[in-house]
């Protein structure tokens, strides 16, 4: 019936016929491989991501927790307390994106209302973009925020900044 659109049988799946039960259709054939293969496309993805999110995890430093403990700010790259010291005195930022909202929406600081986060890149060094290093800051005015967070992994984990 629909053969003459996929310009082979039914029953066949890239060139080789697959054989069918006694009494099975065609269209039974075909829904059989093509659920096989998106079980099969689905596991493969779920264990590709879970060894990424391991991975992730392992190389986490290990004093750092995902809800994040606490760093002292003389204890961050000369980079971070640069970063913090403009945000307290409210710029230059070297970033266009410097003091945009921060959404949150991994909710891995404590939950506040939309526009409490602001976030700030950190420079690395050597590096031709922006790369991963941020400040979060939260509250107003975002001069005088009530809390600082450091990430150095993209937002997957964050410690909070005493001064």
């Amino acid at each position: 019936m629909f053969s003459h659109f996929l310009g082979q049988d039914l029953g066949q799946v890239q060139g080789q016929r697959q054989p069918r039960q006694k009494g099975q259709s065609a269209w039974k054939s075909l829904v059989v491989n093509v659920a096989k293969s998106a079980v099969l496309t689905g596991a493969f993805t779920a264990a590709l991501l879970g060894a990424n999110a391991a991975v992730a995890r392992d190389n986490a430093p290990s004093t750092r927790e995902r809800w994040g403990d606490t760093v002292a700010l003389q204890a961050l790259p000369a980079e971070a307390q640069t970063t913090y010291q403009r945000v307290l005195s409210g710029g230059p930022f070297p970033y266009e994106k410097d003091g945009v909202v921060f959404g949150n929406r991994e909710r891995q600081l404590p939950s506040k209302a939309r526009g409490y986060y602001r976030e700030y890149t950190v420079p690395t060094p050597g590096a031709q973009h922006r790369g991963a290093r941020r400040l979060v800051c939260g509250g107003q005015p975002p001069t005088k925020p009530d809390a600082c967070y450091y990430t150095d992994d993209h937002y997957v984990s964050f410690s909070k900044i005493t001064p």
